[in-house]
């Protein structure tokens, strides 16, 4: 039986379900709506394991953090209380004992200090300090005095990866009340009210950007905010709006306001230093401010709120003006909103911006050294997850030599600058970019790699030119003179020696059938000894020295003290045609102040896990690599070159310390040096490989000075000592000129030292008659002690001969010592000649024997 419905004519509803059109609606729209809520619950699902993933192991936990080496503290150090006090705040220690990395507690005259769980060495200590100087070390936990002591190093970067971002984390009970409030009443003042959305907020910046027309407002929450840092990036859009949403959602629901708080204060981005971005409020208070968090005041507070917004637009730094016009407005907000009265927003508003310096705490940047660590991780412990692990790297970075290399290479480019500029307009154009740089810093006892500077910018190029293979030219002779002083260790071979003469020349060298004519800088300079080719860099004799000991054992040497394996024995080889890198040669360098030890350069002194546990622990690698002699001898030569030679303008710029080096200039300029304590290497040049017509004394060693100056006034570098000879060393006063033994008539007498038994036996032939001189056989030590024996007329004759310097970082300029010389000897009067007699036959012999 059919039934029928009635309906009113105006029951619209009614005839629109049983409309076949309305019924198909209807079950489009709840389709529909299925599809929505599945795919709502899918993503939902998806991001929420995404979320709880990252919850789990906290937010920031999963990150490597990489150090630089620990500062040491020794007894009769100069210090303040206040300077170590604000160095362990720069690495992150305060005065709360809940720090995990560490905290202090100052005292008038010293300073408690004492490591967290994650500190780098667990032994706590009191650091004394009276007249300005460190007077006691007691360790915490005997209660014994140290000698030395390590602080805790600093970060160099927080998040080992590709983002290259710092930030300190802190907790919410940890953040000032003040500053809560300014980020409350820039950002979102309902965030302890809203779930999540804030539909007045939204609303109110509508209507704002509808009457104004430029749509500049923002109505985010903390929480959206939070959702796009952590999981989503800095992206905007429509496509990010769903799973923003989703993500708020699930935060709002899983964790408290004061944790999502918490986590928004360690992941805000708060602008640049340097290479690397600036993450929460922490980080952002250390770099502008130079204070812990928790020591802010209302006017940094509201200044560091400010620069979420704009970090970048409202730098104090760059921008001082629209860095003070934000905070203003910040705080008029903290007023209205009631977080501060009347006289608090107008004591605050007035007050000036109290900046950090710009060149304070971890201003210097690393970021050629961090992408090196970061290769060398990657390929040496493949098998570890550091971008996904929380492991902490210590390097062997000194960030006061880092600092120091990065203001050396700010000054000294200078120089080649202005060269350069006057030669050509083009230069700093995008048609002829401007001198590249690379410095590299070694500790001259341990090999550690102590600086390294890779370019002169390095958001312009990210090339790391201390890992960039270059023609090192003269900078590579010392190994040349070396293979040749190690033939005075062969048997039956003719020794060379630092007074062996050749002959500076135009020269047609023949090899393989073909030609090679080296050429000087300057006018051929005829007979010389290879103590003045050395120090002049002469490049005629260098070749000639090689072909005289043989160019295949000088590629020997090369690959002996770890050189590019690719140098071949051909005559260029002796004005170092073959490329290398700064990172080699400076390497290379270390047998010449450790006693022909090669030593194997360090980065990294070792890695622990987030149980600080050890997985790596670096052991020095050294190895013999030159006799120690012949080590010496090639040393000597190159303390000639700052004395007299092409290096001289090291002395005339104020560094007057023991040093020894080399200038080198191939279509780069190079200067690689070194003292008892630290071996620097400095390459300039241009990237497109072009000449750079300049030697490396008018180029190189203008930054290798700068540099060497600034780092031996750190107290780790103070001591330098005079470079001493090894047994089996003696010295001789022979002519500049011959190279033979000096006598009383050469107008120029000098002091070499010889591998023993190599020194000349006969004398100037050129200025001969009157005097010999008898060259001892034993050590440079030995005699030493012999001549304490002497008279005072013997000591000053010898000085007269060659002197040496002493100096110290306190005491720069040289001071006369004595040294080692060979014994003078005045024959006897010349006798008149005896005639010859007679030779006598064997039995007139025999008859002499009984008279």
């Amino acid at each position: 039986m059919a039934i029928k419905v009635l309906a009113r004519n105006r029951a619209l509803l009614v005839r629109f379900v049983m409309n076949p059109w309305g019924r198909a609606f209807i079950v489009a729209f709840a389709l529909c709506g299925t599809l929505m809520v599945a795919t709502f619950t899918y993503f939902y699902v998806k991001y929420a394991g995404i979320i709880e993933e990252k919850l789990r192991n906290g937010p920031f936990g999963n990150t490597s953090l990489l150090y630089a080496a620990p500062k040491p503290m020794m007894l009769n150090d100069p210090a303040r209380v206040s300077e170590i006090v604000d160095y362990l705040h720069r690495v992150g220690y305060s005065d709360s004992s809940r720090n995990r990395l560490g905290w202090y507690h100052v005292r008038p005259d010293a300073v408690d200090i004492n490591p967290g769980p994650d500190g780098y060495d667990p032994e706590g200590a009191v650091i004394k300090i009276y007249d300005g100087h460190v007077s006691q070390i007691i360790s915490l936990r005997d209660n014994t005095e140290r000698t030395r002591y390590e602080l805790q190093p600093e970060l160099i970067t927080n998040l080992f990866d590709q983002k290259r971002e710092k930030r300190r984390i802190v907790e919410f009970g940890d953040i000032p009340k003040v500053m809560v409030n300014a980020v409350l009443a820039a950002e979102d003042k309902r965030f302890f009210e809203h779930s999540g959305f804030d539909p007045i907020g939204i609303l109110r910046a509508s209507w704002i950007d509808l009457r104004d027309r430029k749509g500049t407002q923002g109505a985010s929450t903390l929480t959206q905010q939070l959702a796009r840092t952590l999981w989503l990036g800095p992206e905007r859009g429509w496509r990010r709006k769903l799973p923003e949403t989703l993500i708020t959602l699930h935060l709002e629901q899983k964790l408290s306001k004061e944790k999502i708080f918490e986590d928004y204060a360690n992941a805000i981005y708060l602008g640049h230093q340097g290479s690397f971005s600036i993450h929460g409020f922490g980080q952002a208070a250390s770099v502008y401010l130079g204070k812990d968090l928790s020591h802010v005041t209302l006017p940094d507070a509201a200044l560091i709120a400010g620069l979420i917004q704009s970090p970048i637009g409202r730098n104090p730094f760059k921008y001082p003006d629209r860095a003070r016009q934000r905070r203003n407005l910040v705080l008029r907000a903290m007023h209205d909103n009631d977080f501060i009265t009347e006289k608090e927003y107008e004591d605050a508003a007035a007050s000036p911006l109290a900046l950090a310096s710009k060149d304070a705490g971890d201003s210097s940047d690393a970021p050629y050294f961090v992408d090196l660590i970061n290769e060398t991780l990657t390929s040496r412990f493949e098998n570890y997850d550091f971008q996904g692990m929380s492991f902490r790297v210590y390097t062997t970075l000194d960030m006061d030599l880092q600092r120091d290399a990065v203001e050396a290479v700010r000054i000294g480019i200078q120089e080649t600058d202005k060269l350069w500029a006057k030669r050509s307009k083009k230069y700093g154009t995008a048609e002829m970019p401007m001198a590249q740089v690379a410095l590299v810093a070694l500790d001259a006892d341990t090999g550690e790699l102590k600086a390294l500077v890779g370019g002169r910018n390095y958001g312009a190029s990210q090339l790391n030119h201390a890992i960039a293979r270059r023609q090192p030219g003269s900078s590579f002779k010392p190994f040349v003179y070396a293979t040749a002083f190690g033939t005075a260790l062969q048997d039956g071979a003719q020794a060379i020696t630092p007074a062996t003469v050749v002959t500076d020349e135009p020269t047609t060298f023949m090899f393989d059938g073909n030609p090679y004519e080296p050429a000087d800088f300057e006018k051929p300079q005829g007979a010389v000894t290879l103590r003045q080719a050395l120090a002049h860099s002469l490049n005629i004799p260098a070749v000639k020295v090689a072909e005289m000991v043989g160019f295949d054992r000088v590629a020997e040497t090369a690959r002996q003290v770890g050189l590019n394996l690719r140098i071949r024995p051909t005559p260029a080889i002796a004005l170092g045609a073959y490329e290398v890198t700064p990172l080699e040669i400076a390497a290379a360098y270390t047998v010449f102040p450790n006693a022909g030890q090669l030593l194997k350069p360090g980065f990294i002194k070792s890695i622990r896990d987030q149980d600080s546990g050890t997985l790596f622990d670096n052991k020095p690698e050294r190895k013999y690599a030159m006799d120690p002699r012949v080590s010496y001898l090639t040393l000597s030569l190159m303390q000639e070159v700052l004395r007299s030679g092409t290096g001289a303008g090291v002395r005339a710029r104020g560094f007057y310390l023991p040093a020894a080096g080399k200038t080198g200039t191939s279509r780069d300029g190079w200067f690689a040096g070194f003292t008892s304590r630290v071996i620097c290497i400095v390459w300039v040049g241009f990237d497109d490989n072009r000449d750079i017509k300049l030697e490396g004394a008018h180029s190189a060693l203008p930054i290798w000075t700068e540099f060497m100056k600034r780092a031996h006034q750190h107290s780790a570098y103070k001591n330098v000592r005079e470079f001493s000879s090894p047994e089996g060393v003696v010295t001789a006063d022979i002519d500049a000129e011959t190279g033979q033994l000096a006598t009383p008539n050469c107008p120029k007498v000098i002091s070499e030292v010889f591998i023993a038994g190599s020194e000349p036996v006969e004398a100037c032939h050129l200025h001969g008659g009157g005097r010999t001189q008898i060259a001892g056989w034993e050590s440079a030590s030995e005699k030493e002690k012999a001549d304490k024996d002497k008279d005072k007329a013997d000591r000053d004759m010898k000085d007269a001969a060659g002197e040496t310097t002493v100096a110290s970082a306190e005491n720069p300029k040289p001071v006369r010592a004595k040294k080692v010389r060979s014994i003078p000897v005045t024959p006897e009067p010349a006798q008149p000649p005896v005639r010859e007699r007679p030779a006598k036959g064997f039995f007139g012999r025999i008859r002499d024997i009984f008279r």
